[in-house]
């Protein structure tokens, strides 16, 4: 009788060619007695292709993790059909499981595979579906964590189209769709943020005088332009910290960012009253407007609230329009202020900063 190949397995009348075995356990590495490695399968051969693994010592290749104890060939002969957990000594030191079969002759055939360590196998190899047993249930494994990772990056492209779509249906809830600024809605959400925090701010309402003339005489396209080009004004004259809003037809409130000193909010407010004074084109026609503006500092209430502060810049709004309009009042004040030829404003007196 002629003797098999020497990659060849026999046992019990059952002889499989090498080839043969190569197909059906790829991983597969055949041990002779004296514990050198005799064959390799071809996907194990992938994994170190850069190291001849034929003729090595088996141990010298892989360390023996599972059975505990198991230190030597011999001992991993001896728990031939347990469950075998190996590792390879050298770096990637991938985890690989696996059994072992007794051959005639002091041999081994150890069929090994990579477990739930797949996944991250096929990053650190270059392996392919054809590298796997047609029965290995590796290949089916790796479809169900493509198809999971395509269903996951499809629910993330969702979320955040969600997302982005709550964004701007909020976004759009508070914003006034004419000129852009934030409506009353807004206003309140960043009002009531600034009083709960404890840093200072200014709450400034600025009224437009003479803005329903433009509208009985001009049309009330004139007077949308008219506010688009004031809000366009308005959001030069701030900061990007700072809040914009158009709470009525003609009335608009800022809310200054850790800004109270009481020298600077008048320049502000005299450069807003300056640049409105001048008038505004339209249609070849000049709209000519003023306004009249009403300032609170939250340093002048010993816990600032929202709906008093309203109240008061209101309160000082209204007086300096009392008093010839164009003219701008602090809140807690008897006096109002026109605004100053050049950038720079009066310096409140001592009774007017108490």
């Amino acid at each position: 009788m002629t003797a098999p190949p020497t990659d060849a397995v026999a046992d019990e009348g059952v002889m499989l060619p090498g080839t043969a075995v190569d197909l059906l356990m790829p991983m597969a590495v055949t041990v002779a007695a004296t514990g050198h490695i005799r064959h390799v399968g071809p996907t194990l051969a992938k994994l170190r292709p850069d190291m001849v693994l034929t003729g090595r010592r088996f141990l010298e290749v892989f360390e023996p993790r599972r059975p505990r104890g198991v230190k030597t060939f011999d001992d991993i002969r001896s728990a031939a059909g347990a469950p075998l957990g190996l590792a390879f000594r050298d770096p990637p030191r991938s985890t690989l499981k696996g059994h072992g079969h007794a051959l005639p002759g002091g041999g081994m055939l150890v069929n090994l595979s990579f477990g739930i360590g797949a996944v991250e196998a096929l990053a650190a190899y270059d392996l392919t579906a054809a590298d796997f047993a047609p029965t290995d249930l590796t290949v089916e494994m790796l479809y169900l964590v493509e198809a999971n990772a395509a269903v996951q990056a499809d629910l993330r492209r969702l979320t955040l189209r969600l997302d982005g779509a709550k964004s701007a249906a909020v976004e759009q809830a508070h914003t006034d769709t004419l000129t852009g600024l934030r409506n009353r809605r807004g206003l309140d959400m960043a009002l009531q943020r600034r009083a709960a925090s404890r840093e200072g701010f200014a709450l400034m309402h600025l009224d437009l005088d003479r803005f329903k003339a433009v509208n009985d005489t001009r049309g009330h396209a004139a007077g949308d332009h008219v506010l688009q080009q004031v809000a366009a004004i308005l959001g030069e004259e701030t900061r990007e910290v700072d809040t914009v809003a158009r709470v009525g037809g003609d009335e608009f409130v800022f809310l200054f960012h850790r800004l109270t000193d009481r020298i600077r909010l008048a320049r502000i407010a005299s450069r807003l009253l300056r640049r409105l004074s001048q008038p505004i084109e339209f249609e070849g026609a000049a709209c000519e407007i003023s306004g009249s503006i009403g300032i609170a500092l939250s340093q002048d209430y010993p816990r600032p609230d929202p709906d008093r502060m309203q109240q008061d810049a209101d309160a000082a709004l209204y007086r300096s329009k009392r008093a010839g309009r164009a003219r701008y009042a602090f809140a807690g004040e008897t006096t109002t202020h026109t605004p100053e030829p050049v950038e720079t404003a009066p310096t409140p007196s001592a009774s007017q900063q108490g």
